[in-house]
C-alpha cells in the first residue's frame, strides 16, 4: 500500500483496474485507492505484468507497507515465477514464536540501519520538504536523529538524499557529490567563451556617378503678347459686364494646346507604369502631372524691351570681386524678366527632358498661337 500523502497511515482498495495476468505500460492506471480525504489512482512506473492480487477490491483498512499484490516485469513467464515471501508477513510470524517475557518488552518500528554517527549537531530548518517529512516519518527517525544528519540542499535545508544517506540506502558521499554538481550548473561558466574580433564595417555602397553625356533638363522660352487678350477682355466687360482674368485665358490656352500632342520620345517611368496598370494616368493627366504641360510664365518690363539684346562681357576686376555687386534680374534671349506676367509681353517657359523638346515647343508655340491671334475662342 503507497503512502498518497505524508499523513497517510492507511487506505482502501476501492477497484484494481488491471486484472491479474494482464500486460500494463507505464503510465496505466493499475488501482484507486480510497482514503479518509479523497479518492486517488496510483499509476504504474514501469511496464509490467499483474502476477498476483494480494489485496482484492474493497479491501478496508490497509495499512501503509502492506504488500497488496506482486508484479513481474514485461516479458516475463509469471507461470515459472514465484511468488517472494512477505517480510512483514515473515518478521510478524517471528514475533509470535517469541517468548512471552520478550513479548513484554515493547518492540521498536523496524527501520533501516543508519550510518555510524560522528557526534555532530546540526541545526535543522522547519519546516521540512514534504518528501523529506514523510521520509522521516516513514523510518521512525526522531528530532535528534534529524540533528545529526548533514545536510545539504541550498541554504542549509535538509534534503531527501540526506536522510536516505543517513539510513544507508544511498552511498554517504551521494549527497554531496550531487549537490556540488548543482551548484556548478547553477553558474554560467564562461571561461571558454571569447570575444570575437571586431569586424571593419562594411563599405558604404558608392552612387553611381553621373556621366559627362548624361541629359540634363532643358528650359524652354518662348515670348508671347497677351495685348490681343487684353483687347478680348476689356471686349466681354463692356458688352456682357463679366470680367475674366488674363489667368483664366492662360489656363484656357494651355489645355487646349495640350490636346492631341504627340507622345513623349522616352521609356515611361516606374511610377508612371504604375499610374497605368491602376488606371491613374489620365486622372493626373487632367492636373496636370503627366502628359500636361503647364508653363510658367514671367513678365517682360516694358524698359527691357529696348535694350540691346547682348553685351560684350567685361573683363572681371578684382575690386568688383571684392565688392560684390548685387546680380542683376537673370535674363534670358537678351530679356530680362520678373515673376508674374503683364498686359503686354511676357514669357512663357518650360524645363523638360531632353527627349521632349520637340514636344515642348509644340505646346509653348500652340500656346502663342491662341493668345495672340484667336484669343475670343477662348471664351466659348
Amino acid at each position: 500500500m503507497p503512502a498518497l500523502s505524508p499523513t497517510m497511515t492507511e487506505g482502501n482498495i476501492a477497484t484494481w483496474k488491471v486484472k491479474e495476468g494482464e500486460n500494463f505500460s507505464a503510465g496505466d492506471v493499475l488501482l484507486e485507492i480510497e482514503t479518509d480525504k479523497a479518492t486517488m489512482d496510483v499509476e504504474a512506473q514501469d511496464d509490467g505484468i499483474m502476477m498476483k492480487i494480494m489485496a482484492q477490491d474493497g479491501a478496508k483498512a490497509v495499512q501503509v507497507g502492506t504488500r497488496i499484490a506482486v508484479l513481474a516485469e514485461a516479458g516475463d513467464d509469471i507461470k515459472t515465477l514465484e511468488i517472494p515471501k512477505d517480510e512483514q508477513q515473515q518478521s510478524s510470524s517471528d514475533s509470535a514464536a517469541a517468548p512471552k517475557q520478550e513479548e513484554a518488552i515493547p518492540e521498536k518500528k523496524t527501520k533501516s540501519t543508519p550510518r555510524a554517527s560522528t557526534g555532530e549537531t546540526h541545526e535543522q530548518k522547519y519546516p521540512l520538504m514534504p518528501s523529506v517529512e514523510h521520509l522521516v516519518k516513514q523510518n521512525g527517525l526522531s528530532k535528534d536523529d534529524i540533528s545529526k544528519i548533514t545536510p545539504t540542499g541550498p541554504g542549509g535545508r535538509l534534503l531527501k538524499g540526506d536522510v536516505l544517506a543517513y539510513l544507508g540506502s544511498i552511498s554517504a558521499d551521494s549527497p554531496a557529490a550531487v549537490s556540488s554538481r548543482l551548484e556548478k550548473l547553477s553558474h554560467l561558466d564562461l571561461s571558454n567563451i571569447k570575444v570575437a574580433e571586431k569586424k571593419a564595417a562594411p563599405a558604404a555602397p558608392q552612387e553611381p556617378k553621373p556621366s559627362r553625356h548624361e541629359a540634363r533638363p532643358l528650359e524652354i522660352n518662348v515670348p508671347v503678347s497677351l495685348s490681343k487678350v487684353v483687347e478680348v477682355q476689356k471686349r466681354i466687360q463692356k458688352t456682357l459686364g463679366v470680367f475674366m482674368p488674363l489667368s483664366t485665358f492662360i489656363s484656357r490656352a494651355a489645355e487646349v494646346a495640350n490636346d492631341n500632342l504627340p507622345p513623349a520620345n522616352r521609356a515611361p517611368t516606374t511610377s508612371e507604369l504604375f499610374d497605368q496598370v491602376l488606371g491613374l494616368d489620365k486622372i493626373k493627366a487632367a492636373k496636370g502631372s503627366r502628359g500636361v504641360y503647364l508653363p510658367q510664365i514671367s513678365a517682360v518690363p516694358p524698359s527691357t524691351l529696348f535694350e540691346p539684346p547682348t553685351r560684350p562681357a567685361k573683363k572681371a576686376d578684382i575690386i568688383d570681386v571684392l565688392i560684390a555687386k548685387p546680380k542683376k534680374a537673370a535674363r534670358e534671349h537678351g530679356i530680362a524678366t520678373v515673376p508674374g506676367f503683364s498686359n503686354g509681353l511676357n514669357v512663357f517657359s518650360l524645363v523638360v527632358p531632353r527627349e521632349e523638346e520637340h514636344r515642348a515647343h509644340m505646346f509653348l508655340e500652340r500656346c502663342k498661337a491662341i493668345l495672340e491671334e484667336e484669343p475670343g475662342r477662348l471664351v466659348l
